[in-house]
């Protein structure tokens, strides 16, 4: 099983403040991906500057190659400290997940990370140490499927003073918060929403403090493959719908034509869907084997509009018309392999309209664009 890491960051900007005065990188080294957050003394401006140099220093370090240790030498060294409040400028929680997965975690001055199986807090010893002067929290763990991490700044910790609660949201009732929203099979993006949307609401939509989550949800990949059309080449036919049906995860079929292709290929019956008619989409279809058979450029174009709306995958996952249903699996998706079909088909051709080819190569790539953009990894081949 290959694992995959699922990552989300969302801000709450102090009340009437443009700028957030935590900040947060994200990035990719040859053994390990690497989070930084950190947060700026204060708000504003300022605030945002001094935690901004944090994270950058430390992830473009990290990322060089430089052992952990001499990082947070180096940031505890550099990073001043206020002299009349004896306060850190800014603070930082490090986390690094390795290729071969173990994880280390380290904490300057911030709150304690949560660490979490499915539902399930799990406890990790923390070790100090003095480094420069500051005091350092640091663990070294194994992750698994299932697992999940979540660092956040003190603005969450005390989200409800001036609201809700007089002390505060409190870590003790943070964790419980966690525990509840961890049980569903909501991606990161959509846990951090909630984790932020639930701070809000406690400060009474006038946050006292900046607050920042990072999720990290430690799962499954997932693997999806969509043939989009049938080859140039009939001949070629075979050997496409073999090499699709062989590949791992999720299997999606888009156009009538091609979905005729692969049951002939496969010798499977094709049964259409008339529960899932739509006024504007036309219906889906039912194969054996294959996870969705939609109909080709109608519902993909309508796919790429409510992904372009940034739809969630949580939006769309009861309705019935194929663009609906195709936007969710795309959504669920990690790494996407899109196969694209050079047959021209004759019912698109009229004088008005571009090639057929020219027309679906413009959707699958700017489909292409904007799942790209929200950090899944698509790829497309053409036949």
């Amino acid at each position: 099983m290959t694992l995959h890491l699922d990552i989300a960051t969302k801000h709450l900007n102090k009340f009437k403040e443009e700028l957030c005065g935590d900040s947060v990188e994200i990035a990719n080294s040859d053994d390990s991906m690497i989070v930084v957050l950190s947060d700026g003394l204060g708000s504003g401006v300022k605030a945002n500057i001094l935690s901004s140099l944090t994270t950058k220093m430390a992830a473009t370090m990290l990322r060089g190659g430089l052992p952990l240790n001499e990082v947070i030498n180096t940031l505890a060294a550099t990073l001043p400290v206020c002299e009349v409040r004896r306060l850190a400028y800014s603070t930082f929680s490090i986390l690094q997940i390795f290729n071969d997965g173990m994880a280390y975690l380290v904490e300057c001055d911030s709150p304690e990370s949560y660490i979490g199986h499915r539902r399930k807090l799990r406890y990790v010893h923390r070790k100090e140490k003095e480094v420069s002067g500051r005091v350092i929290k640091e663990a070294f763990f194994p992750i698994k499927e299932g697992d999940w991490i979540v660092l956040l700044s003190d603005g969450l910790l005390h989200a409800g003073i001036g609201g809700v609660w007089n002390l505060g949201w409190g870590a003790a009732r943070i964790g419980k918060f966690l525990e509840s929203i961890m049980e569903t099979d909501d991606d990161a993006h959509s846990i951090a929403e909630e984790f932020i949307g639930t701070s809000n609401h406690l400060y009474a939509s006038k946050p006292g403090d900046d607050g920042t989550c990072v999720i990290v949800k430690i799962r499954e990949k997932r693997v999806l493959s969509m043939l989009v059309g049938p080859p140039i080449n009939k001949d070629d036919d075979t050997a496409v719908v073999q090499k699709f049906f062989s590949a791992l995860g999720k299997k999606v079929v888009c156009g009538g034509t091609t979905a005729n292709i692969v049951v002939r290929i496969l010798g499977k019956t094709l049964s259409v869907n008339l529960q899932s008619m739509d006024a504007k989409i036309p219906p889906i279809a039912q194969v054996e084997g294959i996870d969705l058979v939609t109909e080709g450029m109608l519902t993909l174009s309508h796919t790429v509009e409510l992904v372009k709306k940034g739809v969630k995958k949580k939006e769309v996952a009861w309705r019935k018309d194929g663009a609906s249903k195709l936007t969710h699996e795309l959504l669920w998706a990690d790494n996407i392999h899109i196969i694209v079909g050079r047959a021209m088909n004759p019912a698109h051709q009229s004088p008005d309209l571009p090639a057929n080819f020219a027309l679906k190569q413009k959707i699958v790539e700017e489909l292409s664009l904007l799942l790209s953009k929200q950090g899944k990894v698509v790829s497309v081949e053409y036949c």
